[in-house]
Parts: C-alpha cells; structure tokens; sequence
C-alpha cells in the first residue's frame, strides 16, 4: 500500500476537541486533501494513518475510514470490522469498480466515491452521510451499505444487484437490469453479522440503473432486518 504519514491533515483547532475521526488510508495527495476540506466542513477531523494501518484500524478508536481498493485493503478492512471499537464505523471506499464491489461485500463498505475525485460529488456524499459518522443516528433513517443482492421476481427470474443503502422498511439498490414498478420481489442478503436473510417485497420505484424494494409487513423475516438496524445504531 502506498507510503502515508501518521499525522493530522486538519489538527483541530487549540481548545476545541474534534467530534469524529476518520483514518485516511492509502489515498492519494490530492484526494486526501479534498476529502479533509469535505469533512472539515462539519467539524470532521481527517486523520492519516501510516503503514501499521492494520494495527491502528485493530487498536485505535475511529469513526470512520476511507481507504483506496489497492491490494492489501481487505486486510484494513478485515482489522477495522473485527475490532471491538471499530467494527461500527462508517467505511468509505475510492477506486474501486462494481467488481470490487461485490468482492469487499462483506466487510459492509457504506458508500463509495467515485474517482477522479471531484468536490461536488465528494461533498455530496460527505453531507449525505456525516450524520452517521457524528453519530447523530436518530435523525439518520437509512442506513448507507453496499452488500450482494440477489432479487428473485414472482415468475422466478433471478438478478443480481448491489445495495445502496437500508431501513427497517425497505432498501434501495443498483442494478443493470430493469424490475417494472409494482414487481413483487424476494431478496436475499447478508450484511456484516446479519446471516443471509430474504424478505418479500415490491418495487415502489426505478430510475436509470436503480430501483427500491418496500418489504411487505407481513412478512415476519423483515423483523432480523429491523433487529440489525437497531443493533447497528447503538453501538
């Protein structure tokens, strides 16, 4: 992974504790820079993390990571996911494609930016999810995360999909593939410590390579979705 240095970009100013943190990891100079005038925004410290990112990511609190899909992430990942304090925390990637999606699924990467790294984008996304690094968790319904969706219709065509985000109520995913509004659907998914679950569902909207999923309430399963949803916010 490339070199980085174990300093603040962005030192909070004297006498003033910063309420969140997070590790920039293997980023690249201008993409770091960018990303610390995003957060700094809402009074987000940026934090690089050097080459004992595994150990810090294993050891050291953070509320959230931003890491470059480059060989070696998964191990970063692994350590921040499996650690008592961290295994929460908000998980931003750059670089990667819908390949890599789908192959760091499991470590719940909750939203990707896309490179080049442009501000507007970045700070769209940084203020669509800075409440969730803030821990400001009841004022934030959906939960973003990025998971393999497999969504099987009524007459038993199979798709595959990728989660952009999830609440008790339903998700909403991106995919190639057109589903008509008013499908009834069954989707399956696993996310993080939730086993793979499915729930019945229909879709309420589609949009160009996007649509989203209202589970049906009478389906009980939709209740280890909500469980997970609650469980995620408290810690």
């Amino acid at each position: 992974m490339q070199k980085a240095f174990g300093t603040a970009l962005a030192p909070a100013p004297v006498g003033k504790k910063a309420t969140a943190r997070v590790a920039l990891v293997d980023l690249k100079e201008s993409s770091r820079y960018l990303l610390t005038e995003c957060f700094r925004q809402f009074g987000i410290e940026t934090v690089l993390v050097s080459a004992n990112a595994v150990e810090r990511l294993r050891l050291e609190k953070f509320e959230a990571c931003a890491i470059n899909l480059v060989p070696g992430a998964d191990k970063v990942m692994e350590a921040a996911r499996t650690s008592p304090s961290n295994r929460r925390l908000v998980l931003y990637a750059l670089g990667g494609t819908a390949q890599d999606t789908i192959r760091y699924s499991k470590y719940g990467i909750n939203a990707m930016f896309q490179e080049p790294l442009e501000r507007p984008a970045a700070m769209k996304l940084v203020r669509a999810t800075h409440m969730l690094v803030l821990h400001e968790f009841r004022r934030y319904a959906r939960i973003p995360i990025m998971t393999d969706v497999t969504v099987v219709s009524n007459d038993g065509h199979r798709l595959s999909a990728s989660s952009v985000d999830i609440s008790s109520g339903g998700m909403s995913f991106k995919s190639s593939e057109d589903v008509p509004s008013g499908t009834n659907v069954e989707i399956s998914f696993s996310l993080l410590t939730l086993p793979r679950v499915a729930v019945r569902g229909s879709v309420t909207w589609r949009k160009t390579k996007s649509f989203g999923v209202r589970f049906d309430p009478s389906d009980d399963r939709r209740q280890k979705v909500k469980e997970w949803i609650d469980a995620y916010l408290e810690n």
